[in-house]
Protein backbone atom coordinates (compact mmCIF):
# COMPACT_ATOMS: atom_id res chain seq x y z
CA UNK A 1 0.00 0.00 0.00
CA UNK A 2 1.61 3.41 -0.64
CA UNK A 3 1.05 6.59 1.40
CA UNK A 4 -0.90 8.99 0.29
CA UNK A 5 0.54 12.28 0.78
CA UNK A 6 -2.54 13.97 2.26
CA UNK A 7 -3.24 11.27 4.70
CA UNK A 8 -1.58 9.58 7.36
CA UNK A 9 -1.06 5.39 7.12
CA UNK A 10 -3.99 4.62 8.72
CA UNK A 11 -1.72 1.79 10.53
CA UNK A 12 -0.49 4.31 12.73
CA UNK A 13 -3.53 5.54 13.37
CA UNK A 14 -5.11 2.05 15.01
CA UNK A 15 -3.81 2.39 18.58
CA UNK A 16 -5.71 5.92 19.08
CA UNK A 17 -8.73 3.48 18.86
CA UNK A 18 -8.09 0.99 21.11
CA UNK A 19 -9.84 2.01 24.46
CA UNK A 20 -12.89 2.77 22.33
CA UNK A 21 -12.79 -0.56 20.75
CA UNK A 22 -12.29 -1.88 24.01
CA UNK A 23 -15.34 -0.10 25.22
CA UNK A 24 -17.74 -1.41 22.42
CA UNK A 25 -16.23 -5.13 22.54
CA UNK A 26 -17.06 -5.29 26.91
CA UNK A 27 -20.47 -3.78 26.02
CA UNK A 28 -21.28 -6.23 23.81
CA UNK A 29 -19.41 -9.62 25.56
CA UNK A 30 -20.21 -8.48 29.05
CA UNK A 31 -16.88 -9.86 30.05
CA UNK A 32 -13.58 -8.46 29.84
CA UNK A 33 -11.19 -11.25 28.64
CA UNK A 34 -13.27 -12.17 25.98
CA UNK A 35 -13.36 -8.22 24.80
CA UNK A 36 -9.85 -8.41 24.99
CA UNK A 37 -10.27 -11.20 22.76
CA UNK A 38 -12.02 -9.40 20.09
CA UNK A 39 -10.48 -6.33 20.23
CA UNK A 40 -7.54 -8.25 19.43
CA UNK A 41 -9.69 -10.16 16.43
CA UNK A 42 -10.59 -6.68 15.31
CA UNK A 43 -7.19 -5.42 14.89
CA UNK A 44 -5.53 -8.32 13.17
CA UNK A 45 -8.24 -7.95 10.87
CA UNK A 46 -8.04 -4.38 10.11
CA UNK A 47 -4.61 -4.88 9.70
CA UNK A 48 -4.51 -7.58 7.27
CA UNK A 49 -7.39 -6.34 5.14
CA UNK A 50 -5.80 -2.54 5.72
CA UNK A 51 -5.53 -2.27 2.08
CA UNK A 52 -9.27 -2.08 1.43
CA UNK A 53 -9.69 0.70 4.01
CA UNK A 54 -10.56 3.71 1.95
CA UNK A 55 -7.86 6.63 3.22
CA UNK A 56 -10.05 9.85 4.06
CA UNK A 57 -12.87 7.65 5.28
CA UNK A 58 -13.61 7.55 9.36
CA UNK A 59 -11.45 4.41 10.42
CA UNK A 60 -13.03 4.36 13.72
CA UNK A 61 -16.36 3.69 12.07
CA UNK A 62 -14.46 0.98 10.05
CA UNK A 63 -12.76 -0.51 12.88
CA UNK A 64 -16.15 -0.42 14.79
CA UNK A 65 -17.71 -2.27 11.95
CA UNK A 66 -15.19 -4.91 11.68
CA UNK A 67 -15.76 -5.69 15.53
CA UNK A 68 -19.44 -5.73 15.33
CA UNK A 69 -19.26 -8.39 12.24
CA UNK A 70 -16.42 -10.60 14.45
CA UNK A 71 -18.90 -9.90 17.50
CA UNK A 72 -22.10 -11.66 15.55
CA UNK A 73 -20.06 -14.04 13.44
CA UNK A 74 -18.35 -15.54 17.05
CA UNK A 75 -22.15 -15.62 18.45
CA UNK A 76 -23.24 -17.42 15.76
CA UNK A 77 -20.27 -20.13 15.80
CA UNK A 78 -20.91 -20.40 19.87
CA UNK A 79 -24.39 -21.05 19.24
CA UNK A 80 -23.25 -24.47 17.59
CA UNK A 81 -20.85 -24.59 20.46
CA UNK A 82 -20.80 -27.54 23.39
CA UNK A 83 -22.16 -25.54 26.77
CA UNK A 84 -19.93 -25.45 29.99
CA UNK A 85 -21.22 -28.48 31.63
CA UNK A 86 -18.71 -28.80 34.15
CA UNK A 87 -18.48 -25.00 34.84
CA UNK A 88 -14.98 -24.84 34.56
CA UNK A 89 -15.34 -21.63 32.05
CA UNK A 90 -17.45 -20.10 34.87
CA UNK A 91 -14.84 -20.64 37.49
CA UNK A 92 -12.34 -18.34 35.89
CA UNK A 93 -14.73 -15.46 34.98
CA UNK A 94 -14.24 -12.06 37.41
CA UNK A 95 -15.66 -9.02 38.03
CA UNK A 96 -14.57 -5.64 38.73
CA UNK A 97 -15.52 -4.03 41.65
CA UNK A 98 -18.68 -1.66 41.43
CA UNK A 99 -17.86 2.29 40.45
CA UNK A 100 -18.00 4.83 43.09
CA UNK A 101 -20.34 7.04 41.25
CA UNK A 102 -23.74 8.72 42.79
CA UNK A 103 -25.53 6.22 40.77
CA UNK A 104 -24.10 2.46 41.61
CA UNK A 105 -22.83 1.40 38.56
CA UNK A 106 -23.49 -1.89 38.98
CA UNK A 107 -27.36 -1.15 39.05
CA UNK A 108 -26.56 0.19 35.85
CA UNK A 109 -24.80 -2.65 34.05
CA UNK A 110 -27.59 -5.03 35.50
CA UNK A 111 -30.59 -2.97 33.60
CA UNK A 112 -28.15 -2.46 30.80
CA UNK A 113 -27.24 -6.17 30.12
CA UNK A 114 -31.10 -6.60 30.20
CA UNK A 115 -31.32 -5.10 26.96
CA UNK A 116 -31.37 -6.98 23.74
CA UNK A 117 -27.86 -7.05 22.01
CA UNK A 118 -29.06 -4.46 19.00
CA UNK A 119 -29.94 -1.87 21.36
CA UNK A 120 -27.00 -2.09 23.84
CA UNK A 121 -25.03 -1.49 20.27
CA UNK A 122 -27.15 1.16 19.15
CA UNK A 123 -26.95 2.96 23.06
CA UNK A 124 -22.85 2.30 22.23
CA UNK A 125 -22.55 3.47 19.26
CA UNK A 126 -24.72 6.76 19.26
CA UNK A 127 -24.45 7.56 23.18
CA UNK A 128 -21.14 6.54 24.16
CA UNK A 129 -19.09 6.37 21.17
CA UNK A 130 -20.77 9.58 19.98
CA UNK A 131 -21.19 8.52 16.11
CA UNK A 132 -24.56 9.94 14.55
CA UNK A 133 -27.01 7.86 13.81
CA UNK A 134 -25.96 7.60 10.42
CA UNK A 135 -21.95 6.07 11.12
CA UNK A 136 -24.09 3.79 13.30
CA UNK A 137 -26.49 3.04 10.94
CA UNK A 138 -23.88 2.31 8.27
CA UNK A 139 -22.09 0.10 10.81
CA UNK A 140 -24.97 -1.78 11.37
CA UNK A 141 -26.11 -2.15 8.43
CA UNK A 142 -29.51 -0.70 8.79
CA UNK A 143 -31.62 2.17 8.35
CA UNK A 144 -31.43 5.39 10.41
CA UNK A 145 -34.82 5.19 11.37
CA UNK A 146 -34.15 1.55 12.91
CA UNK A 147 -30.72 3.30 15.03
CA UNK A 148 -33.48 5.69 16.48
CA UNK A 149 -35.95 3.46 17.24
CA UNK A 150 -33.13 1.19 19.24
CA UNK A 151 -32.15 3.89 20.92
CA UNK A 152 -34.93 5.24 22.23
CA UNK A 153 -36.48 2.03 23.37
CA UNK A 154 -33.30 1.25 24.75
CA UNK A 155 -33.27 4.69 26.55
CA UNK A 156 -37.03 4.15 27.50
CA UNK A 157 -36.28 0.61 29.04
CA UNK A 158 -32.76 1.54 30.56
CA UNK A 159 -35.16 4.46 32.65
CA UNK A 160 -37.95 2.18 33.76
CA UNK A 161 -35.03 -0.19 34.94
CA UNK A 162 -33.40 1.96 36.78
CA UNK A 163 -36.86 3.75 38.10
CA UNK A 164 -36.14 6.66 36.63
CA UNK A 165 -38.72 9.80 36.45
CA UNK A 166 -38.75 11.89 32.75
CA UNK A 167 -37.53 15.00 35.25
CA UNK A 168 -34.78 13.31 37.45
CA UNK A 169 -30.95 14.69 36.33
CA UNK A 170 -28.42 11.66 36.43
CA UNK A 171 -25.43 12.20 38.45
CA UNK A 172 -22.97 10.02 37.65
CA UNK A 173 -19.23 10.29 37.47
CA UNK A 174 -18.94 8.35 34.35
CA UNK A 175 -19.34 10.38 31.13
CA UNK A 176 -19.89 7.49 29.04
CA UNK A 177 -22.65 6.35 31.12
CA UNK A 178 -24.59 9.28 31.03
CA UNK A 179 -24.26 9.73 27.23
CA UNK A 180 -26.12 6.30 27.27
CA UNK A 181 -28.80 6.70 29.78
CA UNK A 182 -29.57 10.61 28.67
CA UNK A 183 -28.23 11.11 25.09
CA UNK A 184 -26.40 13.58 25.48
CA UNK A 185 -23.02 12.84 23.50
CA UNK A 186 -20.02 11.67 26.03
CA UNK A 187 -17.11 14.26 26.82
Amino acid sequence: MTADPGHSDPREELVEHLPAMRAFALSLTRNPATADDLVQDTIVKAWTNIDKFQPGTNLRAWLFTILRNTFYSLRRKRKREVADSDGAMAEQLSQKPDHDGRLVLSDFRAAFEQLPDEQREALILVGASGFSYEEAAEMCGCAVGTIKSRTNRARRRLAELMNLEDDEELEMTDAATVAVVSGTPAA
